[in-house]
């Protein structure tokens, strides 16, 4: 993919845009981020195979379970120690420990946390997300994890999904393959959490299930059994890159000084030293094969 499309680099313009000028269509921009990244997502399984996703998967179900159990408990302990407000607490933990953004705007209708609660939240996980797209690649590099490795790392350790597959894509494609698949795996942890908080919070709110990821599996089955439309297929996966990178630009929009600012202190340390704490100890499990496919 030329260097003008690679999410880098979007990611980059994305934010220098966001630091520069006063974003006029945020909250349209998100939206139209979020419903970009699931198209993206989903043309990325024209890429991929079947069998392939369904053995990532199937074995990446324990880990993200276990990364899950423990980010909640280190996340929630951090909370109290650094004595974070409760909901702006879980969230972070929350967005942590699943999928970043999408996890906090999930959660939000249940915990009804209030408009600074729930700014510093997302202003920590976005600014977190922006500094992994940059810094993994070139950790992984320095550490010369392989392209297996790096994808289980960025999918166990990195935010969001756009982050994970813009990180992945830069490593490589046999990284983006195994990145995509274990972070969408991640994603779906999602329902039980926010049911689990739906009932101990007495919420009514509907909690929405990641259709998107069904539609990935589709598209990758489509690829597998029809090898006749390969090329077209080609096309819809680089249809993928080119609208992750889109995603990725709309993303950094959204991040300014203002953004950096509403992530407060405290809710900023506890969002970094999750992270590091994740990050390092995902690292140490799979370069010590612990972590494996």
């Amino acid at each position: 993919m030329p260097t003008l499309f690679s999410p880098p680099f979007a990611l980059a313009c994305g934010i220098a845009c966001g630091m520069l000028f006063t974003n006029p269509f945020e909250k349209q921009s998100r939206a139209l981020a979020k419903w970009l990244l699931q198209f993206s997502v989903v043309a990325l399984g024209f890429g991929m195979n079947l069998g392939e996703v369904m053995h990532a998967g199937r074995a990446s179900f324990l880990y993200t379970a276990i990364g899950l159990t423990a980010a909640m408990g280190v996340g929630l302990t951090l909370g109290k120690i650094l004595k974070v407000q409760s909901k702006a607490a879980f969230l972070i933990t929350a967005g942590t420990a699943i999928c970043g953004g999408s996890a906090i705007a999930a959660l939000a209708p249940i915990t009804n946390p209030d408009e600074e609660e729930l700014a510093m939240s997302l202003g920590t996980i976005f600014t977190l997300n922006s500094v992994a797209l940059f810094a993994f690649p070139a950790i992984g590099l320095a550490l010369h994890l392989t392209q297996t490795q790096f994808g289980l790392w960025a999918a166990l350790a990195i935010h969001d999904t756009s982050s994970v597959v813009g990180a992945a894509a830069k490593f490589g494609p046999h990284a983006l393959a195994i990145g995509t698949v274990v972070k969408l795996t991640r994603a779906l942890w999602i329902v039980p959490v926010a049911l689990l908080t739906a009932l101990a919070n007495k919420s009514e709110a509907r909690v929405k299930l990641p259709w998107f990821i069904l539609f990935f599996c589709l598209a990758a089955a489509a690829k597998t059994c029809f090898q006749g439309a390969a090329v077209w297929f080609q096309k819809f996966s680089e249809a993928g890159h080119l609208g992750l990178a889109l995603t990725l630009f709309l993303i950094g929009t959204g991040i300014s000084v203002k953004t950096v600012k509403q992530a407060g202190g405290r809710v900023m340390a506890q969002g970094i030293c999750l992270w590091i704490i994740v990050a390092s100890a995902s690292l140490m499990a799979i370069r010590a094969g612990w972590i494996t496919l």
